[in-house]
């Protein structure tokens, strides 16, 4: 059986995946206690984010804003995206 071997950027870009996913190990991952135990930072963000794009719903229902702003689903996507971005940094303290 013929032996193969790796092209050398494949090498190289194998190294570099490595190093990247290194990130995070020498503190240990960004986590919040809850109720006893670790729940990952971007789990909590991203929750916090989607209740964010519903009150941002709810709020464009309320006060009639659903007829005068275009894309709903984008403008309510994208305000929970901000607002889970917003958690994850002050979370992190990178805000």
């Amino acid at each position: 059986m013929k032996q193969r071997t790796w092209p050398r950027s494949a090498a190289a870009c194998s190294l570099l995946a490595s190093l990247t996913l290194a990130g995070c190990s020498l503190r240990g991952a960004p986590s919040w206690v809850l109720f006893g135990a670790y729940f990952p930072y971007w789990l909590l963000s991203s929750v916090l984010g989607i209740v964010g794009a519903l009150v941002a719903h709810r709020a464009f229902v309320a006060t009639g804003w659903v007829r005068t702003v275009p894309y709903q689903l984008s403008v309510c996507t994208s305000i929970g995206i901000v607002v889970g971005v917003i958690v994850w940094l002050s979370g992190t303290g990178q805000l």
